[in-house]
């Protein structure tokens, strides 16, 4: 791979493979409600948030970390306004202490803060805005979860960002294709990347283990290990279903995302470490395949665009048998064929917002991708025509992705009223 595209897929990586405390919803919510009190320089009197849809989906039901069990965009904006530090980013919370916490609960019971629903936005879309007296400060998040786009200061623009720099990350790159995935995997000297993955295998490895050991949300991970065994393909299961028990159900941990989901960082990473420690690979083996995963999940989200109501558990659950399958021997064919069969099972999961049954939508993908890369390893795969299954990996990920991205946009704004209670049924 020539050395400016090889350079481009390690940005990537640097750009998505960051550390976040708790789900990033609730924590892009905490960033900007710090960053703006910070740029107001005083508490506020008033916190305003107004936010997408997918936004209140993704909050209103997941605990917000290092908040001692509190949930919904309230509960992330004051104490991201209290104790936040907005120069850790998504780790913004980390620093909260307990009088920070029991000054949130106080100002959220005296109605301290407004939500308003932002219709016709982008999917990732945040305003949050400070005031005090006369003064107020304003910081607009989209598309990701630490872009700022703008700030304002008492009504002034002091900051913003102007259209080709909002997605530098995902512009000029995308004619990446598995088997480029594949050729940079395999040919980077691993110095250049390995502190990075590292990171990923201490942080969610820590996470996962945190799940199994205390009763967080539903506890799918530890209900896996108990009723159907130590397999290592229940193994992969369970403990990337730990780790969103633990992360959904207010861990303070951080976890090493993917496309921007903690969710997805843990089920691209801990199913490859499972089966690397029951094969035995070595540790250049291990590194190449979540080199692999990682990048996989990033090329299909890629297509789907972020926070749609297409559940990226089964974006990054192809990314996990993808690298499975290379590290079993698999060839391309056989690696492209895990993917599509793993599409043309579960290409349908509705992401109805951050909540405890993440977990278990983590251990179907799974479940499906692990069946997919069986049957890739026997030639048997599905074929082209059979639903949205296209003549080749590259068109078939196209396809779901527009699947995602469009065809499931009304489902989205459904969803959402759904749990507004905003349907007359």
């Amino acid at each position: 791979m020539e050395p400016m595209r090889e350079q481009k897929y390690i940005d990537i990586l640097n750009s998505e493979l960051v550390p976040a405390l708790g789900c990033t919803e609730p924590i892009a919510i905490a960033y900007a409600s710090a960053k703006a009190r910070q740029v107001l320089g005083e508490f506020p009197d008033k916190i305003d948030i107004c936010c997408s849809g997918n936004i209140i989906k993704n909050v209103n039901g997941v605990k917000v970390p290092n908040s001692g069990g509190l949930k919904g965009v309230g509960a992330a904006a004051i104490l991201g306004a209290i104790g936040g530090d907005p120069n850790r980013e998504l780790e913004v919370l980390e620093t909260v202490t307990d009088l920070d916490r029991e000054q949130t609960r106080k100002l959220l019971a005296e109605g301290y803060f407004s939500c308003k629903l932002q219709k016709d936005v982008e999917n990732l879309y945040i305003i949050a805005t400070v005031r005090k007296g006369k003064s107020s400060a304003s910081v607009t998040i989209i598309n990701r979860h630490t872009l700022i786009k703008e700030i304002k200061k008492d009504e002034k623009v002091i900051y913003q960002v102007e259209g080709e720099k909002e997605d530098k990350n995902q512009k000029g790159f995308w004619n990446m294709t598995i088997r480029d995935i594949l050729d940079f995997a395999n040919g980077i000297d691993l110095d250049r990347i390995k502190g990075l993955l590292d990171r990923q295998i201490e942080m969610n490895s820590a996470i996962a283990r945190k799940g199994m050991e205390e009763d967080f949300g539903a506890q799918v991970g530890r209900t896996l290990l108990e009723t159907s065994g130590n397999e290592v393909q229940n193994r992969a299961k369970a403990y990337a279903s730990s780790g969103s028990d633990a992360r959904m159900g207010g861990c303070s941990l951080p976890v090493v995302i993917n496309s921007g989901s903690g969710n997805q960082g843990m089920t691209v990473s801990l199913p490859v470490i499972e089966y690397a420690n029951e094969w035995k690979v070595s540790q250049e083996k291990l590194y190449r395949a979540l080199l692999i995963s990682n990048l996989t999940a990033i090329h299909l989200k890629h297509y789907i665009g972020s926070l749609s109501a297409f559940c990226g558990a089964v974006t990054a659950a192809c990314g996990a048998g993808a690298a499975i399958t290379y590290m079993a021997g698999g060839t391309y064919s056989n690696i492209s064929h895990t993917i599509i069969n793993t599409l043309a099972n579960v290409g349908g999961i509705v992401c109805d917002g951050a909540k405890a049954s993440c977990a278990a939508k983590i251990s179907s993908a799974l479940d499906a991708a692990i069946l997919g890369y069986e049957l890739s390893m026997k030639d048997r795969y599905f074929e082209p025509g059979e639903g949205l299954i296209k003549d080749d990996i590259e068109s078939t990920i196209q396809s779901m992705g527009y699947v995602g991205r469009v065809g499931m946009k009304s489902t989205d704004i459904e969803i959402l009223n759904v749990m507004m209670n905003q349907v007359d049924y």
